[in-house]
């Protein structure tokens, strides 16, 4: 039974969901998985024909939906278990990403014998055949929610066993050790010893420094994310300058009424709201007059490249399109006081105040979003185990220094083991399925 009543679903169903994000687009890909998955889309696709004799393949057929009068064309991609994702048979439809068509398609799958998937329970399945452990599922998450470059790659080195390997090679470690002691034991009549006492310390002194390792590493993520950098960029003479330095209180930036003053980038930081922000001031962007501004210009930039938000101000009267870079931007009026402004600018002004308290709320916002944790539950869950297996290790290596009895240390043995296969997913409990996996979004 998992929490909130729910009990965990029947891994006999075929499950089916929208696996592509919904839409108008190019193509939608619905998923399938399940014994039933082959006859299901028959049902829906009568020309899709499985070669039995092949493995994964890839077939052209029509999708025949009530009320539609023209088929609807479509590639079928067919993994036959248990060599997929799911350990079960997959099946995806890739079509056109219409919302109407997708959903009369659904439909049509449920109606021939699918359930709708939950929340996260293509991956579930992958967990419970095997195919990846728990801190791997949870990393399918992060990959999902990354909201920066620097979520994204440490999501992938968790999916790609960056915690998984160390823990599960601790974890064989401590079964081998544990095996020793109890074979001792059965053997403690005849006074026969698998292990002496100089080789359990230093076995159980590298457990220790192992996961003690593993305990900085994962602090070092919680803690160790470079603050939210905003960029601030736009023409010469835009109020650049002064911008960063009414939002941080003092004259950080050198002003002048001269267009180009800023030749190099400058850096100060930013606290609002508990939230660290890196603001850069850059040189502005125009016509260059010698090779000292084309460099300042080329870093200004580079600069914007790193950024997680760039601020382009506009002074009055001025107003162009910017290159899309796929970086979030948020446009400002700059120097409100001194004219009307573009509509849909945001106004500030760093003479009057006007608009510096929305500004740093906005930017607030912003750092929230762009800041949090891809992997918050993987890193809380695993840091209570990481702790619990820290204190039983030392429990039985000073069990072993005072020459207490063996049944003690093989219990403080069983009892860090427990705590890592409960990280890794070896022990776990529906409630637990239940925190990891209804946080996923559906079709993953």
């Amino acid at each position: 039974m998992l929490s909130g009543g729910r009990r965990l679903p029947d891994l006999e169903d075929t499950i089916v969901a929208l696996a592509s994000a919904a839409g108008p687009g190019a193509r939608a890909i619905i998923r399938i998985s399940g014994n039933a998955a082959v006859k299901i889309v028959q049902a829906v696709m009568p020309s899709f024909e499985r070669d039995p004799t092949a493995g994964r393949q890839c077939r052209q057929a029509a999708i025949v939906l009530s009320g539609v009068h023209s088929a609807l064309p479509a590639d079928v991609y067919f993994w036959p278990a248990p060599k997929t994702y799911t350990g079960q048979d997959l099946v995806e439809i890739h079509t056109i990403s219409s919302p109407p068509l997708v959903e009369l398609l659904i439909a049509a799958c449920l109606n021939a014998g699918a359930r709708a998937a939950q929340p996260g329970e293509f991956t579930m399945r992958a967990f419970l055949a095997g195919k990846l452990d728990l801190t791997r599922a949870e990393a399918v998450r992060g990959v999902i929610e990354a909201t920066s470059r620097d979520q994204l790659k440490e999501a992938l080195t968790q999916l790609a066993g960056g915690l998984a390997h160390p823990l599960h090679d601790l974890r064989e470690e401590l079964l081998n050790l544990l095996a020793d002691v109890e074979a001792g034991l059965d053997f403690a009549d005849e006074n026969i010893q698998f292990v002496d006492r100089t080789a359990l310390l230093q076995r159980i002194t590298k457990g220790l420094a192992f996961i003690t390792l593993v305990r900085k590493q994962m602090e070092q993520r919680a803690l160790g994310h470079r603050p939210f950098r905003v960029v601030i960029a736009g023409s010469p003479n835009a109020g650049k300058s002064s911008l960063l330095n009414a939002l941080v209180g003092q004259n950080r930036a050198l002003v002048s009424d001269v267009a180009g003053t800023t030749r190099d980038w400058l850096e100060a930081t930013l606290t609002i709201d508990g939230v660290k922000i890196q603001l850069v001031d850059t040189a502005g962007l125009g016509a260059a007059v010698d090779a000292i501004a084309r460099q300042a210009q080329q870093s200004g930039g580079e600069q914007a490249q790193q950024a997680d938000l760039v601020l382009w101000c506009w002074p009055p009267g001025e107003r162009r399109e910017t290159e899309r870079t796929g970086i979030a931007s948020l446009h400002l009026a700059t120097k409100s006081d001194l004219g009307p402004t573009h509509a849909g600018l945001f106004a500030v002004s760093a003479v009057t105040g006007t608009g510096l308290d929305k500004l740093k709320q906005a930017l607030a916002q912003f750092a929230k979003k762009g800041n949090g944790d891809a992997l918050p539950a993987s890193l809380s869950r695993c840091r209570h185990h990481v702790d619990a297996c820290l204190l039983h290790l030392r429990q039985g290596h000073r069990l072993v220094l005072e020459e207490e009895p063996p049944e003690l240390l093989a219990l403080e043995l069983r009892l860090a083991l427990e705590e890592l296969g409960a990280m890794v997913g070896a022990v776990y409990t529906d409630d637990l399925l239940d925190r990891v996996f209804s946080r996923f979004c559906v079709g993953k």
